[in-house]
């Protein structure tokens, strides 16, 4: 498969008054993950020149299932984060801070220690 899983369409829709398909879920190490680009919670407006407008949600799911090898996705990022299980990951995994949160800190931390070590050690 692709490595991914949508939600919404006319008959489940996602977000009240919108009919729109939507990325709920991005499987690690899958097709969509390695290639880098689709992220959870993006809008996906088209698949192969084949609008996605208006469309039920097991007809959006026959579409990427008979997409072929060679997939052309139009998507709509996402700019602000709606309630909605998108970002959750669905394999227990919780989504956490982001890395760069923990390493700028951690970074900042280690250059400032380095820089006083070296300022200690010149001293004496």
């Amino acid at each position: 498969g692709l490595g991914f899983n949508i939600v919404g369409g006319t008959d489940q829709q996602y977000i009240a008054n919108d009919n729109s398909i939507y990325v709920s879920w991005i499987k690690k190490d899958g097709a969509a993950y390695l290639d880098g680009r689709l992220q959870e919670g993006d809008k996906i407006l088209a698949i192969n020149g084949k609008d996605l407008k208006d469309l039920r949600h097991k007809d959006a799911v026959e579409l990427f299932r008979n997409a072929g090898y060679y997939v052309s996705l139009k998507i709509q990022r996402r700019l602000q984060p709606q309630n909605g299980p998108v970002g959750q990951r669905g394999d227990g995994e919780s989504g956490g801070l982001p890395l760069a949160a923990i390493l700028v800190p951690g970074l900042a931390l280690a250059a400032t220690a380095v820089w006083i070590l070296l300022r200690y050690r010149q001293r004496m």
